[in-house]
């Protein structure tokens, strides 16, 4: 698999609105490895910053139940201005299925998804459907719009880049 057949991959994206103010969009893709190979990726939580674009930070941070709680911080030019959203995650992570987050503390009203790896085989080929749903509620401050057009615009080139880096580490391990 090359840095071509990443960018070929067609990555699905579809709106939906819930309510007025309130977004749904999911994005999917097929990408060439097994479940395990994407779960790796997604579940290396303080490294997502280092590949996904517009993603300026990624940690974990302590959880008073013990769980997982991430904090993010996306950053990115908005119409000539800096635009940065701040959100606390709680993680549930279900193996090797789906990870559920939802938003406790941050720059929306509301902010909640899911990861969901679905296993696929063609012929001797195996292979996972990664898709990506988030609930978005912003603020009245935020203009809707624009946060869904961003949104949908950002979960593509996210689903991109997580193709990319397993496919790296894919061909990594291939010389191991």
């Amino acid at each position: 698999m090359t840095a071509d057949t990443v960018v070929a991959a067609k990555v699905e994206v579809q709106i939906e609105k819930i309510a007025e103010r309130q977004r749904q969009i999911t994005a999917k893709v097929q990408i060439a490895q097994p479940v395990e190979q994407i779960w790796k990726v997604l579940t290396d939580y303080e490294s997502l910053a280092d590949f996904l674009p517009n993603l300026a930070k990624s940690r974990l941070i302590e959880h008073p139940n013990g769980g997982i709680r991430l904090e993010q911080v996306g950053s990115q030019r908005l119409l000539n201005f800096n635009f940065s959203a701040r959100v606390v995650l709680d993680l549930e992570e279900y193996f090797p299925k789906e990870i559920n987050f939802r938003m406790v503390e941050g720059d929306f009203k509301g902010f909640s998804g899911s990861w969901c790896l679905e296993p696929y085989s063609l012929g001797e080929y195996v292979g996972t459907n990664l898709c990506y749903t988030i609930q978005v509620w912003p603020k009245l401050t935020m203009p809707v719009g624009i946060i869904e057009n961003r949104l949908s615009k950002d979960l593509r080139l996210n689903l991109l880049a997580i193709h990319q880096r397993v496919e790296e580490l894919a061909s990594k391990e291939a010389y191991l």
